[in-house]
């Protein structure tokens, strides 16, 4: 069976990689079928690379060559990946990707024009890389309802706050190093913002409840304003600070959806994943807590999960998997300001005397150097907005909210 590849960039360079490397155990996996790159889509040159052969630079290569059955799209972006994709789905071909941000924004599309031409739209990859979460969401899991998911789903930031938790690095330096080390990007808007976990969040929430998550109906925050000052501080309490995307069923036709920084006490499966790894939390009715760990980006991880959708795609090249979500509406994703109840981590200039006469209970935390005039502490739960009302008056300096997971 041939396959394409769109976009040679780190992962599409590792898809032709593992199926090559892995050539000759894959007809075990499907019926003795074997699987060929045929085409290689990529707008660059690429000289004295061993494919020379297969590259092209026009579209129409792939999308008018009837042998190609299955095509990965490793491109990135929104456009042209979205044209390319719909094209292909409409000439027959299987497609799948890595694209987080596609799919995140198109998704639904996508999956729509895969079920009116009998093939299949697969993203395993789009999300945490390498750890398997989507197939177990739409498969293993199925028998429970989903409470509640929270995601360590982005390894830059959790790299960078690794090294100010273990090593006392400010921001600023935790950044450079990620940058050094290749883990972030020239700008990296993206992940320190959470812009990519919240993508992310996206594709989770529309799978696990059934009806599409916008970008744009998701809370947002990043991790520019932590400082070393709330590391020590959650630390007194026994907890590290995570960026966290969740998700949180209110109701069957509900939900909120978040990203933000979150404090996670030790004894969470959540608070000993470091460096640029990623960890999924789901909590369902019957199986309770199941945590997915692993790398969350990279090129042979996210490379092998590509690969095992193409695999999935050659298994069922007759026939459709029952795989998506149905449309979503402005209200389905609520204000979770005003509906979720957490405690929260506040950082003031003020006194405890202060603190106390605005809560019925609060946790008071302490770190070396703590300046006579500032205070750190835990409230107990309440939404955000009550939150707000609480604080009015109060010099704060930073709010973290406090995670159950």
């Amino acid at each position: 069976m041939k396959v394409a590849v769109m976009g040679y960039g780190t992962v599409g360079s590792g898809v032709v990689e593992v199926l090559e490397k892995h050539a000759p155990s894959i007809p075990k996996k499907i019926a003795g079928e074997t699987l060929e790159v045929k085409r290689i889509l990529d707008l660059r040159d690429f000289p004295g690379d061993p494919h020379q052969e297969l590259f092209t630079k026009d579209f129409n290569d792939i999308l008018n060559d009837d042998e190609i059955r299955i095509v990965a799209e490793t491109m990135g972006g929104v456009n042209p990946a979205f044209d390319f994709t719909a094209k292909l789905l409409k000439a027959g071909k299987s497609v799948v990707s890595s694209n987080k941000e596609l799919v995140a924004q198109k998704g639904l599309e996508l999956l729509n024009l895969a079920k009116e031409n009998g093939v299949n739209y697969l993203f395993e990859a789009s999300v945490g890389g390498g750890i398997p979460i989507i197939r177990p969401l739409n498969q293993c899991l199925a028998a429970n309802n989903i409470e509640g998911l929270a995601g360590i789903l982005n390894g830059t930031t959790n790299f960078i706050l690794t090294m100010m938790i273990e090593k006392g690095m400010p921001f600023d330096e935790a950044l450079r190093l990620a940058q050094d080390k290749g883990y972030a990007e020239k700008d990296p808007t993206a992940d320190i913002e959470g812009h990519d976990a919240c993508r992310k969040v996206c594709i989770l929430a529309s799978l696990a409840f059934g009806k599409h998550v916008y970008p744009s109906q998701v809370d947002t925050q990043g991790i520019s304003n932590i400082t070393l000052e709330d590391v020590s501080y959650v630390a007194s309490a026994d907890g590290v600070i995570k960026l966290l995307g969740q998700i949180k069923h209110i109701s069957d036709d509900r939900i909120a959806a978040f990203v933000s920084p979150a404090v996670v006490y030790h004894g969470s499966q959540l608070a000993s994943v470091n460096d640029v790894f990623n960890a999924i939390l789901v909590r369902g009715d019957a199986v309770g807590d199941v945590c997915f760990y692993g790398p969350g980006a990279g090129k042979m991880p996210t490379a092998s999960a590509v690969v095992a959708d193409v695999i999935d795609c050659a298994k069922h090249i007759k026939r459709r998997k029952y795989f998506g979500w149905g449309a979503g509406d402005e209200d389905y994703v609520v204000d979770y300001k005003a509906n979720i109840k957490m405690p929260f981590y506040v950082r003031a200039k003020a006194s405890e005397t202060e603190a106390k006469a605005k809560f019925t209970t609060v946790k008071f935390l302490s770190r070396k150097g703590q300046p006579s005039d500032e205070i750190a502490f835990i409230t107990d739960a309440m939404t955000e907005n009550e939150l707000t009302e609480k604080l009015e008056g109060m010099d704060v300096i930073n709010i973290i909210k406090v995670t159950d997971y």
